[in-house]
């Protein structure tokens, strides 16, 4: 449940050298995480480790062996293709490797497995102890005895010895005394104290208690399958929201000079590649169509339930199931890079990432187990002195039956429990969040969200769709035609949906962009160049100072966005643009408020139409701000949070939201916009629709009732654990053999109550 990154110096020591050395010394599992550019797994004759110093071809980067006949080569996908690399980079011949299950998947499948192995070695030589201690045998003490010491020493040396490195290391190098120590005690204790018990038989003056070696080897197996059960149920909790599930181990490539196909791996397509998706199959990455009309689910992608209607020309995203049709699609992004990729990544960054409530469970957890010692020396004495003077037992007989309580006490409490109370619960939000469409990018956002006191929204493209269209345009003292080109000549190549709307207004009537140098976009405002050695801008009409220029004001008045054109001091152009509300926003809005959440509207745009949709959502106007400049965001933003205990979520989709974004305390990114606005977000909305707000607000308080629950369950637990285990119950206790069992108990519900988070539902909006 933790990950741990770090860079090394590759030209000082071998990678393989250092990650086998890393392994040993800390007991974790360690791979390399990234290595640049695009990756290729393949098997190699030969040994690996000699294939990989050999001059690499063009366009490799660099290769790392993964065992004696892989190779993980990394190239860059704009020089050579996979096929190519694959088919005609090497001179040996190289085929493809099997594909890997995802590293993190892949270690805790390993690790499942391995545990089970020991698990079930440890079952095998426990159950021989267990019937000759319980068994109706002939009494042969002494051979059977033997028998048993053999057995039990071999668990406690081979199943049971990883704890003693692993609990010695935890205690050096962090100084912290963790659940391992707990184990190696309470195993050692009962194993060595049989040992002796034994010797003494073996003398003719047995101990009133006699030899319990079914104590040590029994309480080493019920360890085991606690183990077993948790690590199971973590790793098929983790499974079951895993992303990567989504992308699909074959394409169907088409070949665009013969109009043939055939089946290749997904690994293989390359750039340039065109693959076809029959009906019913998913989407093998991310592209756009260029033949072809059907309908895509893109539900398990977005959370969007309803197909999309796509045809030529729209763009399909990787994961997506195809409807009826059939559709010839042109690779734009590779499988490792496209929107399924893109989205595990951000969910693993979150996954590990710690929220600020983990710092109080590992604070608990690390005073807990020096806490259980304590109990247990007290647990001891206590039992020592009630033997003695009450129970008036032998000094002998009292510390055998003291020893059996304080052993119980050590291995019944179980701070596992404090542990996953809030990673279990972020890792599965995390995979529930991203099928509902929204990605958080730090464990913060989802500890935090279940607090917004205030929603700040952008207008163009987040409360309105951004698809602008040009509704009114007048030309002023010059042609129409000259005008017309320079408006082209600047925005043509600008993504700013206002800019763009004007753009593709003015190709579809045939205008040719005149040819403007130095083309410059000013965040916030607009566009700027020099055209013929005069100076040309064009944007809001504040910055470029014509709102009181009676064309301008018109429009102004109308509610309409505004866009001018202006050579040196004179106006151009002025166009009209029209744009409408997102199909939700007003039920979001709406709920939003029921809810007691405030909501501002913040926006570059002209007074007209920012109040227009600020009338028509219901926003208080007093909350309405227009012409706003990037920094006007900020300022607004910090004012608000200035008020103690507000949390502001801001949502936003263009370069000009970035600094607002980064403001707040969770800045929300429309996916349509653009990378830099996604680079400051805290969450990104994948699915283009506001009511991935109300599923992060929802699911954040969802996660932390859980959190809480887990909590509460840890405590309660290992209050009645251990004090059912220290005897303070008369006619109640757990035996000794039995205690291991407190590790299922304690862990299983904190796991399954974070599972339950699968069946979450949003609140209707």
């Amino acid at each position: 449940m933790a990950q741990a990154e770090f860079d090394i110096d590759v030209d000082a020591v071998p990678v393989g050298e250092i990650i086998r050395k890393v392994g040993k010394t800390t007991g974790f599992a360690c791979r390399i995480a990234n290595i640049q550019g695009q990756t290729l797994d393949i098997l190699v004759p030969g040994d690996a480790r000699d294939f990989i110093n050999r001059k690499p071809p063009y366009g490799v980067e660099g290769m790392v062996a993964l065992d004696q006949k892989t190779v993980r080569v990394a190239y860059d996908a704009k020089l050579i293709g996979a096929r190519d690399l694959l088919e005609k980079a090497f001179d040996a011949t190289t085929a493809l490797a099997p594909p890997r299950p995802y590293a993190e998947l892949e270690i805790g499948s390993n690790h499942v497995r391995k545990t089970a192995y020991m698990t079930a070695f440890s079952a095998m030589l426990t159950i021989p102890v267990l019937i000759l201690a319980w068994a109706p045998l002939s009494q042969h003490e002494i051979a059977y005895g033997s028998i048993s010491l053999a057995l039990a020493t071999i668990v406690q040396v081979v199943v049971a010895g990883p704890f003693y490195p692993t609990a010695l290391k935890a205690l050096i190098f962090t100084r912290m005394i963790e659940m391992d120590l707990l184990i190696v005690l309470s195993t050692s204790t009962a194993y060595f104290f049989s040992v002796i018990a034994f010797a003494y038989q073996v003398r003719g003056h047995p101990l009133s208690t006699g030899e319990f070696f079914e104590t040590s080897t029994l309480l080493v197996t019920l360890i085991m399958v606690g183990r077993l059960v948790s690590a199971y149920a973590r790793h098929k909790a983790v499974e079951s929201i895993s992303i990567r599930s989504l992308q699909t181990d074959t394409a169907l490539l088409v070949d665009c000079e013969s109009a043939g196909r055939r089946e290749i791996d997904a690994r293989l397509l390359q750039h340039g590649d065109v693959f076809a998706i029959g009906p019913d199959s998913r989407v093998a990455t991310d592209g756009v169509i260029i033949s072809g009309r059907s309908e895509v689910n893109e539900s398990n992608v977005t959370g969007e339930a309803i197909p999309v209607e796509k045809s030529t020309g729209s763009r399909v995203i990787a994961g997506s199931v195809n409807g009826s049709g059939t559709l010839l699609v042109r690779l734009t992004r590779l499988p490792g890079e496209n929107t399924i990729s893109e989205i595990a990544a951000m969910v693993d960054a979150a996954k590990f990432s710690k929220p600020k409530i983990q710092e109080l469970a590992d604070q608990v957890a690390s005073y807990f187990v020096p806490v259980i010692l304590v109990l247990t020396l007290i647990t001891f004495f206590i039992w020592l002195g009630v033997g003695k003077a009450i129970q008036r037992q032998s000094g002998g007989s009292a510390a055998v039956q003291a020893m059996t309580y304080a052993i119980t006490v050590l291995i019944v409490s179980c701070p596992c429990a404090i542990g996953l109370a809030v990673p279990m619960v972020i890792v599965i939000a995390g995979g529930v969040s991203a099928k509902h469409g929204v990605v958080f990018t730090s464990a913060e956002t989802i500890e935090i969200a279940r607090k917004v006191s205030h929603v700040v929204f952008d207008k163009t493209g987040t409360l309105t769709q951004g698809k602008l269209s040009v509704s009114v345009e007048e030309y002023l003292p010059t042609s129409h035609s000259s005008a017309a080109s320079l408006a082209l000549g600047l925005t043509i190549h600008n993504k700013h949906p206002v800019s763009a709307a004007v753009a593709a207004h003015l190709q579809a009537q045939g205008v040719e962009p005149a040819l403007v140098k130095d083309v410059k976009s000013v965040t916030g405002s607009g566009l700027k160049g020099t055209w013929n050695g005069s100076f040309v801008r064009a944007g809001n009409s504040r910055w470029l100072a014509f709102q009181d220029a009676p064309q301008v004001a018109s429009l102004l008045s109308q509610g309409r966005t505004v866009f001018c054109l202006s050579l040196g001091e004179d106006l151009l152009a002025v166009y009209g643009l029209n744009d409408t509300l997102r199909h939700d926003a007003m039920s979001v809005v709406s709920e939003l408020q029921k809810r007691d959440i405030a909501i501002s509207l913040v926006s570059g745009d002209d007074d007209g139409a920012v109040q227009e949709i600020g009338r028509q959502l219901g926003i208080p106007e007093r909350q309405v701000k227009s012409r706003c400049s990037p920094g006007d965001k900020q300022k607004y933003i910090e004012a608000i949070m200035d008020h103690k205990d507000k949390i502001v979520l801001f949502c936003g989709d263009g370069t000009n939201d970035a600094v607002a974004l980064a403001q707040a305390s969770i800045g929300l990114h429309m996916n349509s916009g653009t990378d830099v606005a996604k680079s400051a977000a805290d969450a990104v909305l994948f699915r283009p629709a506001l009511s991935g707000i109300l599923v992060l607000i929802d699911l954040s308080r969802a996660a932390f009732h859980r959190i809480v629950f887990n909590f509460s369950w840890s405590f309660v637990y290992n209050t009645f654990a251990i004090l059912l285990a220290a005897g303070a119950f008369v006619h109640a206790r757990i035996p000794p053999r039995y205690a291991a069992l407190g590790e299922i108990v304690s862990i299983l519900p904190v796991i399954l109550i974070a599972l339950q988070l699968r069946w979450f539902k949003v609140r209707a909006a």
